[in-house]
């Protein structure tokens, strides 16, 4: 098991050396929609065509993108979630102090670049057309989910460092939230939408949005902000499970729980829990580690996918199961999930592979997906240990 800092070190320096070869430019699992083809009449106007394709491209075994045409992209939340990962290197190295701030600095800029325009706040996409189930979302228009992650590593980054850009633009984002997304109700209780262009109800999504607005309230002491997130995370209460659980989202075809969903549920509302001090969420937040943590991690520390299923392992669920470990302060488990993600899922060149089934393996990296998320994971596990 990874018990030292040396231990976490070869293999976290072989990904940021990977990562920033690649210059945080990479494929995604939901990148079919970039290429050339969907600009044709038939595909750029079929929903089901444009859906269809963006799953096939997604699950197929070997990667198909380069005779797709489709170029690798640059992803706000890939720079998002390696400023995290500069951030807890900052702390965990000292003697490198000037070098993670310059790349932090560049970094930062570069999110500017990527607003944008025409919303109440500061706010990202991802950086291709995204055919959803119940919306459209073109490329670099904003969700609250993206938006939600690379505010956190903003946020992070402050705390960390001092960054006085990285706390203006977590301050500018929340009008984003509070003017741009729609609302449902239920009772005193909201759920914000994914993005300002659907009425989706989904629990990770809406609590992204409340961690957003209680650390807006942290840096900036608006009351209002922590009164809206109080009334949003009422509605994810209501909607637990009682055996600690969330299903993903409100819709018909929402009924299903997972690993990375859960985690950021539980991600969220332990930072809105931290901030507030709302005693309220102690019990709900027990509740939801507890299934959480005994059933998304095997034995020998493969992260599920499924709370009902042993495969796939994901790179997204092994390293929110990382954070939210280390958040919870299961520091063994950390150790145990991350000896078997770099052990198994690493690649020689320091990427990660997408996902591992039971009789294959998606070999492709996404520096997104894979990359970016194993990049702050690692790291945050450096610094902690």
């Amino acid at each position: 098991m990874i018990k030292m800092k040396d231990d976490i070190m070869q293999p976290l320096m072989q990904l940021k050396h990977f990562i920033e070869k690649e210059r945080y430019s990479g494929y995604d699992p939901y990148d079919a929609l970039k290429s050339p083809l969907f600009k044709w009449p038939i595909l750029k106007n079929s929903k089901f065509l444009r859906f269809g394709m963006q799953q096939l491209v997604k699950r197929l075994p070997f990667n198909i993108r380069p005779l797709l045409l489709i170029p690798k992209g640059y992803n706000p939340v890939t720079l998002g979630l390696c400023i995290q990962a500069y951030a807890y290197l900052y702390k965990a190295e000292p003697e490198n102090h000037e070098e993670y701030l310059q790349k932090i600095d560049y970094l930062v800029e570069e999110l500017k670049t990527l607003i944008p325009d025409g919303f109440s706040g500061v706010c990202w996409g991802y950086d291709f057309d995204w055919e959803a189930r119940y919306a459209k979302i073109p490329a670099y228009q904003p969700t609250v989910v993206a938006t939600g992650i690379i505010t956190n590593a903003l946020y992070i980054a402050h705390k960390l460092t001092g960054h006085r850009g990285a706390k203006q633009l977590v301050i500018r984002s929340a009008p984003f939230v509070v003017h741009d997304l729609q609302r449902s109700y239920s009772g005193d209780a909201i759920c914000f939408s994914y993005s300002p262009f659907d009425r989706q109800q989904v629990f990770n999504a809406s609590m992204k949005a409340v961690r957003l607005l209680a650390q807006a309230y942290d840096l900036s002491g608006q009351e209002e902000y922590l009164s809206i997130a109080k009334k949003a995370v009422d509605f994810v209460l209501k909607h637990q499970k009682k055996d600690g659980s969330w299903g993903y989202s409100l819709a018909r075809s929402g009924n299903w729980t997972d690993n990375y969903h859960t985690g950021y549920i539980l991600e969220c509302l332990d930072e809105y829990q931290k901030i507030s001090g709302d005693v309220n969420c102690i019990i709900p937040l027990q509740k939801g580690y507890v299934f959480y943590k005994y059933n998304f991690i095997e034995q020998n520390g493969s992260p599920r996918f499924y709370d009902i299923k042993k495969h796939p392992t994901d790179c997204t669920s092994g390293a929110q199961t990382i954070l939210t470990t280390i958040r919870f302060g299961d520091l063994t488990l950390a150790q145990k999930v991350a000896e078997y993600m770099t052990n198994n899922m690493q690649k020689q060149n320091g990427s990660f592979r997408f996902r591992k089934f039971k009789f294959y393996t998606v070999n492709t990296s996404f520096m997104r997906w894979s990359d970016a998320w194993m990049f702050a994971a690692l790291a945050n596990l450096n610094y902690v240990l």
